[in-house]
């Protein structure tokens, strides 16, 4: 065979081989989906105080486990202690405040009765008076003088009772339910939970990470100052989306981890992503947006989904967030499982290349 022949035989065999490729791969990519694009995800948690101030003591290092209640730093308590204090102060000057409510409204009944006394009196005088004016006994002048009397007693009963009125109404009701004792109470118990705030505690299991924060550093109301890993994970990978034609919840796969080469582990399809960032409309007021593109041939959307492992569920919860992981899923045929499972054995043995 010449060195021509020899040339033309081995073009044929790449062509051949290039063929079978191509046909393997439009195959594999509909009925053996794999992505390289799979992560371990875990929740975090942004660890932001509920009050402002100077922060005393930090409690916690980086890199280290922490439980649900445990106190990770400590913000200033002077001020609080202050504030808490000033709030025992109002509550206890609000019972002084119906205390003397109370005895100007004792006093004002007591001058009510008086004026009525004297009302009384006054009418007595009038009926008196009328039938002395009308035996001549006194002068017309004198028995105005009487009914002017027996007026005005009448309008300091009325003059008392509205008094009195105005003095109930300022106290409110008795008790706890006393309005400027419920505001009194409603303040102290902001001034105790906001001491409360002072101690800043975790509110879930994890392992604080990137830990920045030092003793003298100022604390604002709701910006975060440290963040907490949760042990909870969740695997997630991203296939495009003729990928998932046959695949369904409860699908079986196949996952490879980055961090350990040569192993495979069961896995299944928890559940499909509703949807991505880009489909997500906004109401902002402006006109649509159309998407643009100069390609023929556009890149194609991939969609994600969860999935859980059958082996050792809680391998995951020990990866770092961000973890990286290959997944092949299975299709429901033998065949088909037997050459996911091959391929993606062969996918396990090149991890321990690159």
């Amino acid at each position: 065979m010449t060195p021509d022949q020899k040339f033309a035989h081995y073009v044929r065999l790449s062509l051949v081989g290039f063929f079978f490729v191509f046909i393997y791969y439009l195959v594999a990519d509909i009925f053996l989906p794999v992505t390289p694009q799979a992560r371990v995800y875990h929740p975090v948690v942004q660890i932001s105080p509920q009050i402002s101030g100077r922060v005393t003591n930090v409690l916690v290092s980086n890199n280290k486990p922490v439980k649900a209640g445990d106190v990770l730093f400590s913000i200033d308590q002077g001020p609080y202690d202050l504030a808490f204090d000033q709030a025992q102060l109002a509550l206890d000057d609000a019972k002084l405040q119906n205390k003397r409510l109370d005895t100007n409204v004792k006093a004002l009944e007591a001058q009510i009765s008086a004026a009525k006394a004297k009302q009384h009196e006054q009418k007595l005088l009038k009926s008196r008076g009328e039938k002395l004016y009308k035996q001549n006994s006194i002068s017309e002048q004198e028995l105005e003088t009487i009914r002017a009397n027996y007026e005005a007693s009448k309008a300091s009963v009325g003059a008392y009772e509205a008094q009195l009125a105005e003095a109930i109404l300022a106290r409110g009701e008795s008790g706890d339910q006393n309005l400027a004792m419920r505001h009194a109470a409603n303040q102290l118990a902001q001034a105790n939970l906001n001491l409360s705030y002072t101690q800043i505690r975790a509110l879930s299991d994890g392992i604080v990470t990137n830990l920045q924060l030092l003793n003298g550093a100022y604390a604002v109301a709701g910006q975060p100052l440290l963040a907490i890993v949760a042990k909870k994970a969740d695997l997630v990978a991203d296939f495009r989306e003729k990928s998932l034609l046959h695949m369904k919840p409860g699908s079986s796969a196949r996952v490879v981890f980055d961090s350990r080469p040569g192993e495979v582990f069961d896995a299944q399809i928890t559940a499909f992503e509703a949807g991505v960032s880009s489909g997500q409309l906004s109401a902002n007021g402006l006109l649509s947006s159309t998407e643009t593109s100069n390609r023929w041939v556009r890149d194609a959307q991939r969609q994600r989904i969860h999935l859980k492992l059958l082996d050792d569920a809680n391998l995951i919860s020990n990866m770092p967030s961000g973890a990286r992981a290959t997944v092949q899923l299975l299709p429901d045929s033998v065949i088909g499982q037997w050459a996911g499972a091959a391929q993606i054995r062969f996918i396990s043995w090149l991890h321990y290349i690159y």
